[in-house]
């Protein structure tokens, strides 16, 4: 009769867990682009069959077949309505196949979409996944959770809260490394054990993605920080293809002669991943015999290395612009689109007329409308090196992945860019390239925790960076959106993932905007209304019917009909922004403002800008 798993876990010298589930299902005939989760529901005999073969083999320990059983993956078979029927019923396959003797581990992976910041994913969203897939795990009377195979804390983090929400059996919490022993995203053992650890999970360690000898790297790496059970799960090697198969090249010798080194490391667990076959878990069991000693004492030993402290930039001293809006006064800048070729000395000379005329701070826009121009990046490193006025650089989520969006950052922060607006971006089918493909490794929300995280000195990966950034953080807003519940609870956690200012759409109608105001509740961070002067009656039907967020109502419109002279709509244009912002400003609404130049005519910005001066 086994015993509560625990006690278990501290008496036993060395834990066999079973090896992969998937590898042994595709020997068996099963396509990769089946559900291997559902197959718990079509044919069990296949699962148990499965099981059966890894005790026979030693283990002590068997994981359901649910790995990928949560909603997101899921669905991309038409069984999401189904999750709790697959989960539990994995569950109760691998409790008939380990009888009273074995113990079942309920199998949790990542969701298939990543979660924020490194994803779109919100991670209360995430924690509702992960919830309703451990309750069918958790009914199907599993002994303990593993939850594998994760590239991201954040994500593994709402994994582990969601179980325990619900249970307090063991948990045991796996990531994947590469083959310098780090996480995917370049996060060191001693960044990511203390962060697994302070969960108060039973078990950590890593498995996937790599062979037993680049493992070990991270074994090495793991044992000099850990103080609970360590746990291992190498690959069979890397897989070759062969005649269009992947096939898993390491002998069940090669493989058992590193997990006795991982118990020679102090590792108390050890199991097998892709391509870990029944005869692989026997050698691991056979090589391991007489090395409990070693393995108990040296866990024990570890000692948690903590980050170095870094002094944070000020709010008030991250730029002159930060500086104004939280003082209290009333800032202002101009909006110069990137030209579409790499001649930006028009630009050099617009910037000056706006620095002469003590405008804040130029905003780049970057790639409105998905549209093709040169690098408003570069363009904001021109514009502060040759006139000397801040720039606000939009920084949209669309073009660069994870890795690149931070060395884009770091590198803007060190050529002096100290103003940020982070957006998610317009889709590419919007744009001058429909064809062209979009990244979207995270939105918004993602991007400004990131940023946050490089202002509090640590990297991506949580590894330390040297001296912080410190960016002043601004995030679009969208009072017109359609769905206005999501907008608000976006606001929501834009703010609380480090969002410091707001930049709104523009502005046509006061009262719709202070109706969305109001709605927002607390509003703790300064807002800047967009001001756009129209120059034509074409001019306004374009803005109210083909650009995305802005409401223009009827009344402008019909002023605009008024004029048929050119320089008349235009002077009718600026009047109109001209009431608006004034209208702003007299109702104490925003705390500063982001006038566009239509068509790159700064004169017609400077004209609105003169009614609040």
């Amino acid at each position: 009769m086994r015993k509560d798993f625990r006690k278990f876990l501290k008496e036993e010298p060395v834990i066999i867990f079973d090896g992969a589930m998937g590898t042994n299902l595709y020997d068996k005939g099963v396509f990769i682009n089946r559900a291997f989760d559902e197959i718990n529901l079509s044919d069990p005999d296949m699962i148990l069959e499965v099981h059966k073969d890894f005790i026979e083999a030693g283990s002590d320990i068997i994981v359901t077949n649910s790995f990928g059983a949560n909603r997101l993956k899921l669905r991309k078979y038409g069984l999401e309505d189904r999750i709790y029927e697959i989960n539990r019923r994995s569950a109760e396959i691998a409790r008939e196949a380990a009888g009273d003797d074995i113990y079942v581990a309920g199998d949790i992976g990542p969701l298939g979409k990543k979660v924020r910041p490194f994803g779109s994913v919100p991670q209360e969203e995430a924690y509702e996944y992960f919830r309703e897939q451990a309750q069918g795990l958790l009914d199907g009377e599993v002994d303990l959770i593993i939850c594998e195979t994760f590239t991201y804390l954040n994500e593994l983090e709402q994994a582990v809260n969601a179980i325990k929400s619900l249970s307090d059996l063991p948990i045991i919490a796996l990531v994947t490394v590469n083959e310098e022993g780090q996480t995917l995203i370049g996060m060191e053992a001693e960044g990511f054990i203390p962060i697994i650890e302070g969960w108060e999970v039973d078990g950590v360690g890593v498995n996937c993605s790599v062979g037993p000898h680049a493992l070990m790297n991270a074994v090495e790496k793991i044992m000099e920080v850990a103080t609970i059970p360590v746990i291992a799960e190498p690959n069979a090697g890397i897989p070759r293809n062969v005649e269009g198969r992947n096939i898993y090249l390491c002998s069940p010798e090669y493989i058992s002669t590193y997990a006795q080194r991982y118990v020679e490391l102090g590792v108390k667990m050890i199991g097998g991943c892709c391509g870990t076959k029944g005869e692989h878990i026997k050698a691991m069991r056979s090589a391991t015999k007489g090395l409990s000693t070693m393995a108990r004492t040296q866990v024990t030993e570890r000692r948690i290395r903590d980050l170095p402290e870094v002094d944070m930039i000020p709010d008030s001293e991250k730029s002159l612009f930060a500086a104004k809006l939280i003082s209290g006064e009333f800032a202002v800048s101009v909006e110069l689109t990137p030209p579409k070729g790499w001649d930006y000395s028009s630009i050099i000379e617009k910037s000056q007329i706006l620095y002469d005329n003590k405008i804040d701070c130029v905003n780049i826009p970057d790639g409105p409308r998905a549209s093709a121009r040169m690098s408003p990046q570069i363009l904001a490193h021109h514009i502060q090196r040759e006139v000397g006025i801040e720039t606000i650089l939009h920084y949209c989520c669309r073009d660069r992945n994870l890795l690149g969006m931070q060395s884009d950052i770091l590198g803007n922060y060190s050529a002096g860019v100290k103003n940020i607006l982070i957006i998610t971006g317009d889709p590419p089918k919007m744009g001058d390239y429909p064809d062209a493909t979009a990244v979207f490794d995270v939105d918004s929300i993602g991007l400004v925790q990131m940023v946050k995280s490089l202002n509090h000195g640590v990297d991506l990966g949580r590894n330390p960076i040297g001296k912080p950034t410190g960016y002043y953080v601004g995030v679009g807003l969208n009072p017109n959106a359609i769905d206005q519940n999501r907008e608000i609870n976006r606001y929501h956690q834009k703010v609380a993932a480090g969002a410091e200012y707001v930049i709104t759409q523009p502005v046509f109608d006061i009262e719709s905007l202070l109706t969305f105001l109001e709605k927002l509740g607390d509003i703790s961070i300064p807002v800047l209304s967009g001001i756009w002067p129209l120059v034509s009656l074409r001019n306004a039907t374009f803005m109210k019917h083909e650009v995305p967020g802005v409401f223009v109502p009827d009344s402008i419109i019909d002023r605009m009909k008024k004029f048929e002279k050119k320089e008349d709509a235009l002077k009718e244009g600026i009047d109109i922004a001209c009431e608006i912002l004034e209208g702003l400003v007299s109702r104490n609404i925003i705390q500063g403002a982001q006038v566009s130049a239509p068509f790159g005519h700064v004169d017609y910005s400077l004209q609105v800008i003169d009614v609040v001066r």
